[in-house]
């Protein structure tokens, strides 16, 4: 091996929580499948006042388990990801907070927040889920032509999750109409990822993909994100 990347885990380390253990196993498993070193290091929210803490990062990952202590680093990192083609993954928090930022610096939408933060919001576009996943397992339906229905080689997939909060309904329409677009949904035909077009690698899943590795299956959309961080992986068009 003697390709080495680095990976910036954005989010609060908290050796309890099961998707934090899970990560550096999915990260281990995926560099071994592609043969390159992959190290990593948690960045605290709280630290992310610029992005000259998230230089030197071949990718970042936005983790699990929010409320962040600093929801505007978190922003800040998503945010640096998306406008300077780093490759992106967020995972459940990652996910809502990245339909944040994107609500925020490219719709505009100043006011767009997370109502677990902010319940008084007059735009909530992540919104209580009218069923909560916690430690809840479900199948969801990859797109076909997607960046994560490419990852997988299937179109169906069962994940787990731990979650209250996920993209709020009222604004799903105006969200996906541009750049930012639907990779999975599940039964119900409600959105559980999404993917960045014309961006080497950003996407987002409320689900989390991770969780496999605590039962030693390898997460295929780590092995396709770690793949994009070492350049080993074409952009997707």
């Amino acid at each position: 091996m003697n390709k080495v990347i680095r990976i910036g885990l954005v989010g609060d380390h908290d050796p309890s929580v099961p998707a934090h253990q899970a990560i550096p196993l999915a990260l281990k498993q995926a560099a071994d499948v592609l043969q390159v070193e992959a190290g990593f290091e948690w960045i605290p929210t709280d630290e992310i006042h610029s992005a000259s803490r998230l230089s030197g990062f071949d990718g970042l990952w936005c983790v699990p388990a929010s409320p962040y202590r600093s929801m505007e680093g978190a922003l800040l990192a998503i945010r640096h990801a998306r406008e300077s083609a780093v490759p992106f993954l967020g995972t459940c928090g990652g996910f809502q907070h990245a339909v944040v930022e994107y609500a925020r610096n490219v719709l505009g939408w100043a006011d767009a927040d997370h109502a677990e933060t902010a319940s008084a919001s007059a735009r909530p576009v992540i919104a209580p889920q009218a069923c909560a996943l916690v430690e809840a397992t479900g199948s969801v339906r990859l797109l076909p032509g997607t960046r994560i229905a490419a990852a997988y080689g299937t179109d169906e997939a069962t994940e787990g999750y731990r979650c209250r909060y996920g993209l709020n309904p009222e604004f799903q329409a105006a969200l996906v109409t541009g750049p930012l677009r639907t990779g999975a949904e599940d039964a119900t035909g409600e959105i559980r990822a999404l993917e960045l077009e014309g961006h080497p690698f950003f996407v987002a899943t409320l689900f989390q993909p991770e969780r496999a590795a605590l039962k030693g299956r390898l997460a295929p959309l780590v092995v396709s994100f770690v793949g994009a961080c070492a350049g080993s992986f074409p952009h997707h068009p």
